[in-house]
């Protein structure tokens, strides 16, 4: 069995917090007090919780393109990812790097795209055609 990945971050609302991870993103909420709530990100746990978001600079350089850092997001079989970004463009998101494809041609071929979640908590979304070329060289 593969180990599960949790991570705890703060956001300002936790009813508009359910709104875009369960309602846009299509997480499955768990267990939640008055100051936290869980999704299942994707077969990982992430907390929510009541406070000051992290602040974040486009200080990463990948290829051409400065990105939100830190940032935190997931990879996806590339149908999962195509209708993520579907989903994403019909909710009306305001993408930092709309959906492209980088690395083409090339070990690790990826599509991204970055995006910031109500909070300004930036997250990147992979899509790879083969799972098995993630960690490619």
């Amino acid at each position: 069995m593969r180990s599960l990945f949790h991570f705890a971050f703060n956001v300002t609302d936790l009813d508009m917090a359910r709104r875009f991870y369960g309602g846009v993103l299509g997480c499955t909420e768990g267990r939640s007090t008055a100051t936290w709530v869980d999704f299942d990100f994707f077969g990982h746990q992430i907390s929510l919780h009541l406070g000051e978001p992290f602040k974040t600079a486009a200080t990463g350089h990948v290829g051409e393109h400065r990105v939100p850092m830190p940032h935190f997001g997931l990879i996806l079989a590339l149908p999962d990812w195509q209708a993520m970004a579907q989903r994403l463009q019909a909710a009306g998101t305001d993408f930092v790097l709309k959906p492209h494809l980088r690395f083409e041609g090339q070990p690790g071929e990826q599509w991204t795209m970055f995006f910031l979640d109500p909070f300004g908590n930036p997250i990147e979304v992979k899509g790879f055609a083969s799972l098995e070329q993630v960690y490619a060289l």
